[in-house]
């Protein structure tokens, strides 16, 4: 049952997950956390973005090449980055502090015409 810290806005959001199979994205919408996840975590976007607090980022399994291309593409890109719908929960993660960033890109609302 791994509880998770969310920061958001210099304001902290204790969750207490029942399941430890869920990711992080899911958590955070099944809780009212604002965070878009607008590819419904198929790892085709990067409006998931959080930022996982230094203390925790070695503890997770590494990011697949395909999270680090989609990271590119997110705003407030730090060295502790990472996509919510690529960190599943396990027990090991049980007071896993990350914070959510202020803006997003999302492509889907860049009007750029060529």
């Amino acid at each position: 049952m791994p509880n998770i810290i969310f920061k958001k806005n210099n304001k902290e959001i204790l969750v207490k997950e029942k399941s430890d199979k869920l990711t992080i994205l899911e958590v955070a919408q099944n809780n009212g956390i604002e965070i878009e996840g607008a590819c419904e975590g198929s790892l085709a976007c990067s409006t998931c973005h959080i930022i996982v607090d230094k203390e925790w980022y070695n503890k997770l399994k590494e990011p697949s090449w395909d999270e680090e291309d989609m990271l590119d593409l997110a705003t407030g890109l730090t060295v502790t980055s990472r996509l919510g719908c690529q960190i599943v929960l396990s027990k090991e993660l049980d007071g896993l502090k990350v914070t959510l960033p202020s803006s997003k890109n999302d492509v889907r609302l860049n009007k750029n015409k060529y």
